[in-house]
């Protein structure tokens, strides 16, 4: 059945089309706003696997001939592996999609967006996560959808709900909210130092805003859904349960009570061990049986410590931060270093600074883009003890590294004051949870200890959550297993002013406005608690960048004399770009900007380009060399570029019978600009010298 509706959000109109592209998927729908239109699909394989995990794949894809573009690559076409933004708005789609698949769904299930126009004023990102809820809730596949998400600016003081670029450009904040008819299950954005009281309104506006799409995805379900398949939850062996429980329960005490995480992970091994050797080989089908209700019983424990004892694994209150350590200049040669520990948890952040000319380029749909800032965020398996292959950067690097950025983004200087091309590398070294916090501390004080100007120092926190039916605790700082075992991570990066960035994940059906206030003000208290810790490592920046990192120099000329600067196929600017070591920028105004690699070199090329671009002055005197002997005079250059003419009456103070009498080409001579015509010839006199020197 072909069917299209539409729904008003925010001013704007998203239209949804199912049932006339791609009809042999288990649900497909066309999501429009304005000309963006995205194409989602959903398909689940008939047969279960039981894979120890949830088997959901989420692609989006961004194809260039939306935006009428060719690709940019050797082979002009879309490359193989997923650009940063197609990977961040992937995660996007599937944080709340995959919490609410029922326990025991093991087909695997392939969700694909695929953008087929792009309006430069419409972002396909949260089109493509409405269409996914779209595609699921009509489908056969379970789950307990349908979730809606928009994106919410800020601008002027008012909120604006699906904001277009245009309006986004003017926006101090860009925050996508998926939600529930009931709660809110994903944030992710950033704040320019807002407020928590703003950030929270702005959240529960979008969710407000979002309802008429679930109200639409009911109807939509409700006239042509799918019958959903039936999903058996897997069934609990009883009486291995109990066998279980009674085996361990001298031990798993022990386990949840042992702050140090490999230490606790250790026992947990041989816990393991000893509850399998215990246990008679009749009562269960597979190690993994016995194996997976041990975890549940650990799980089940330790929230219960938390819930009804108030006791974490390590100790420490609900709003306690681990201990924390910072130190800066860790690297000789870095052009700024940090290296942060908090707890279990250690992040070596460096810093380094180049040239315009070391600007990302990146290629989307929106145009060519050019990112002066970059992070990258590292995870090696030392970090956890673990032995793996080395790829490239998972999702999971490219998302920490993307919540990162923009958290620390925020407090950047303007790029007139400060325009340097920034990368910040977080090689995370130790991770028990909150590594991407870490390293947004670690970027703080990396490019304070570089000597970039930062408006202020930043710091993040993660904050986790336990819900046990009416009982809640909010936890600051979590650790590895209380994320794991948990029902929320919700990270928070911030000044002392408000918050820069956040992202919030949920494995529970949602949160409420009560609970989010909580974790907010309580991120607020462990964010200031950092930040008091990382100044006494380094409260303000350098006052200079490293004396490892390129010098900056501004020069300014007249446009015309840029020509001279870079010379006929640009001979000069690489002779000189080569002789001092340098990067030279030649803006069309004149502003030269020059990166060398010591003060030296920076003042000596300065100096060239300021002879190269010199104007001749009238009255001044100048050093020059001949050129050119006619019967007249002589062509005298007194400048790179620049000659003047010395008439024979001007050779000296006597007269002169011939020109050769006094110079010959090449000789080096004192004259004085007497006169520059309104057509730029100069004069030029060799006695006006000789007389100022009697």
């Amino acid at each position: 059945m072909h069917k299209k509706v539409s729904a008003e959000i925010g001013g704007k109109v998203i239209t949804f089309e199912t049932g006339k592209l791609a009809k042999q998927t288990d649900g497909s729908v066309v999501v429009s706003c304005g000309d963006s239109m995205v194409l989602v699909t959903v398909v689940a394989e008939k047969t279960e696997k039981n894979m120890g995990f949830m088997p959901l794949t989420i692609e989006y894809q961004e194809r260039m001939y939306a935006a009428g573009r060719i690709p940019g690559s050797y082979f002009r076409r879309e490359i193989g592996r997923p650009s940063e933004k197609e990977v961040l708005t992937c995660r996007l789609i599937d944080r709340p999609l995959r919490p609410l698949f029922p326990n025991g769904y093991m087909s695997e299930t392939q969700v694909i967006a695929t953008v087929f126009s792009a309006d430069p004023e419409f972002d396909p990102d949260v089109l493509a996560m409405n269409g996914a809820s779209f595609a699921l809730t009509l489908s056969d596949i379970p789950w307990a959808g349908p979730v809606a998400a928009a994106r919410v600016g800020y601008v002027n003081g008012e909120y604006v709900l699906n904001p277009t670029a245009s309006e986004l450009a003017q926006s101090a904040m860009d925050i996508v909210v998926a939600g529930t008819g009931a709660a809110v299950v994903m944030v992710e954005g950033q704040a320019g130092e807002l407020s928590e009281e703003v950030v929270l309104d702005a959240i529960f506006f979008a969710h407000r805003g979002i309802q008429p799409l679930i109200a639409l995805q009911n109807e939509l379900r409700a006239e042509m859904g799918k019958p959903k398949r039936q999903v058996t939850p897997p069934a609990v062996n009883e009486a291995l349960k109990a066998r279980v429980e009674e085996v361990a329960a001298a031990g798993i005490e022990e386990v949840v009570t042992t702050t140090d995480k490999m230490t606790r992970y250790a026992r947990y091994d041989a816990l393991k061990a000893e509850v399998l050797a215990q246990i008679d080989p009749e009562l269960y089908a597979s190690e993994a049986e016995v194996y997976g209700l041990l975890d549940g019983y650990k799980k089940r424990i330790m929230r219960d410590r938390i819930v009804s004892k108030g006791e974490r694994i390590d100790g420490r209150s609900f709003a306690d931060v681990r201990p924390i350590s910072c130190e800066v200049g860790i690297l000789p040669r870095a052009h700024g270093s940090a290296l942060f520990t908090r707890g279990e948890t250690q992040a070596l952040v460096i810093g380094t600074l180049g040239s315009e000319r070391d600007e990302q380029h990146l290629e989307g749909l929106a145009g060519d883009v050019y990112r002066r800032f970059m992070l990258h965020y590292n995870f090696p398996p030392f970090c956890v003890g673990e032995v793996r292959i080395l790829r490239g950067p998972s999702r999971r690097d490219i998302g920490h590294g993307n919540l990162a950025r923009r958290g620390v983004q925020a407090v950047l200087p303007d790029a007139g004051a400060f325009p340097y091309t920034m990368r910040v590398v977080s090689e995370v070294l130790e991770s028990n949870g909150s590594s991407s916090m870490a390293t947004v501390c670690g970027a703080s004080m990396a490019l304070m200890d570089a000597g970039v100007p930062l408006k202020a120092p930043v710091s993040g926190v993660a904050m986790g959550l336990i819900k046990e039916g009416d009982q809640v605790v909010v936890l600051t700082d979590i650790l590895g297993d209380e994320d794991h075992l948990g029902d929320m991570d919700f990270k928070v990066v911030g000044t002392r002013e408000g918050i820069a960035s956040l992202q919030m994940d949920i494995k529970i059906e949602g949160v409420d406005r009560e609970i989010m206030k909580r974790a907010l003000a309580q991120a607020r208290d462990g964010r200031l608690h950092i930040l008091d810790k990382m100044a006494e490592a380094i409260s303000v920046p350098r006052k200079d960048v490293s004396e490892y990192a390129p010098k900056y120099i501004t020069i300014k000329i007249h446009p015309d004399k840029i020509r001279e600067i870079i010379g006929p196929g640009g001979k000069v600017i690489r002779e000189m770009s080569t002789e001092f070591d340098a990067k030279i920028d030649v803006d069309d105004d004149g502003t030269i900007k020059i990166f060398c690699s010591n003060d030296v070199s920076a003042k000596a090329l300065k100096t060239r380009i300021e002879e190269i671009a010199a104007v001749p002055e009238v009255g001044k005197i100048y050093e020059g060399v001949v050129r050119t002997i006619k019967d007249f005079g002589a062509f005298v250059q007194i400048l790179p570029g620049t000659d003047g003419m010395v008439h024979i009456s001007e050779l000296a103070n006597k007269r002169v019978e011939k020109v050769t009498d006094v110079l010959k080409e090449g000789d080096t001579v004192r004259v004085k600009v007497v006169e520059i015509d309104n057509r730029g010839r100069i004069r030029l006199s060799r006695k006006a010298v000789l007389e100022e020197n009697e």
